[in-house]
């Protein structure tokens, strides 16, 4: 019987982690925005979902350029961890070419003018993913408080 335990036990452990193998990125970006918009209405946010899942506030939308994935920006920016809300990088007046970075930034600054300050709510399958990155662990779902300073 003992070992009936233990090869029942390793097929829940294989079909457990395979499970989580055979969430597609879209399912995953799908249950991300589901945290999202309950950390939202949790907290009195009102925010605009776009048709990729991304979620964001405009803050400021600003008067100059819009950026293009063929530009390069110059932002102050703040990331934190959506679960935590801890601070896990920072930068004033960095520039970017925005085509190099992460795809919840590509979608959420091309909807901002020079000028303009947003937060975006950002899945992690538009962040870094299921393999994270540096101190991001796996599947973090992100928030981003952003000014675009120049487009260039």
């Amino acid at each position: 019987m003992r070992g009936f335990s233990v090869i029942l036990c390793a097929v829940l452990l294989f079909s457990i982690s395979c499970s989580d193998d055979e969430i597609t990125p879209q399912e995953r970006v799908e249950l991300d925005g589901e945290t999202i918009d309950a950390y939202l209405e949790e907290n009195g946010i009102v925010a605009i979902t776009d048709e990729s899942g991304l979620r964001y506030v405009i803050h400021e939308q600003g008067n100059g350029a819009v950026p293009t994935l063929a530009n390069s920006v110059t932002i102050n920016y703040e990331g934190r961890f959506l679960e935590s809300g801890e601070v896990f990088d920072a930068g004033e007046r960095v520039t970017f070419p925005l085509a190099n970075l992460i795809v919840g930034w590509q979608l959420g600054l091309t909807l901002l003018n020079v000028g303009g300050s947003m937060t975006l709510y950002i899945p992690s399958g538009f962040a870094y993913g299921e393999d994270g990155r540096g101190g991001i662990p796996p599947n973090s779902i992100l928030i981003f408080d952003i000014d675009l300073l120049d487009v260039r």
